[in-house]
């Protein structure tokens, strides 16, 4: 068994409906859709041509498969500049084999091959209205954009115990696609500048990314 991803995809606010039927039409039971609000500087908009609207953020649990990732590249045209960003992260294990054919529809998935991945996802979580501390310093290391959602924090006495400070509860929570190697001097700078112990209390980690779909103009590929 090639075991299962975790699909984001980041587009439009006006395209959820769009986007949410056709991975629905693909036999996907469950798609959560989370409002969201794009980070990209005026350069980069220009880039993929994209403008500044508000973002959805759509994640869902499918079959591990390039397959599936290529068609919905296709079907949602998201090599067309403006279309959204497509990545998946490798599912490790699902909580029983009844939540597990419910999540996968018992589809078929790919036997799991080892491949050089060359991005990873890097999550922030910061203060409420201190995303753009966070990306100006993300930027300044490499970033290109990132996508940030509003969140509620949990855990401020455990905070205090270990890490010195009192955290806020309405927080931010930020995606940063990232070349692997630009990972490292992006975290850094982010934590350099607006880590635990500055206004903006943030915290970051990052996740491998297995495939990826939408990203062709900032790669150089023709």
């Amino acid at each position: 068994m090639g075991g299962a991803n975790l699909m984001i995809t980041i587009t439009d606010r006006s395209r959820s409906g769009e986007f949410a039927a056709w991975f629905q039409g693909q036999g996907i039971p469950l798609v959560l859709t989370v409002l969201g609000q794009g980070t990209a500087t005026t350069e980069i908009l220009d880039c993929l041509g994209l403008e500044a609207t508000e973002k959805v953020v759509l994640l869902c649990v499918t079959p591990r498969s390039a397959r599936l990732v290529r068609r919905a590249a296709k079907d949602l045209w998201l090599d067309v500049p403006g279309r959204g960003i497509l990545m998946t992260v490798p599912v490790s294990s699902i909580g029983g084999a009844t939540a597990r054919d419910y999540l996968l529809q018992q589809q078929e998935t790919e036997e799991s091959m080892e491949k050089e991945r060359n991005h990873e996802l890097i999550i922030v979580i910061t203060n409420q209205g201190c995303t753009d501390k966070v990306m100006d310093a993300a930027r300044a290391a490499g970033a290109t954009g990132g996508t940030s959602i509003h969140a509620k924090g949990t855990g401020a006495e455990l905070a205090r115990k270990f890490l010195g400070v009192s955290i806020a509860a309405e927080r931010e929570l930020i995606f940063i696609l990232a070349r692997t190697e630009d990972r490292s001097p992006i975290m850094k700078a982010v934590m350099s500048q607006a880590g635990i112990h500055s206004a903006a209390q943030s915290l970051a980690f990052s996740v491998p990314v297995s495939d990826i779909a939408g990203l062709r103009q900032l790669d150089g590929e023709s």
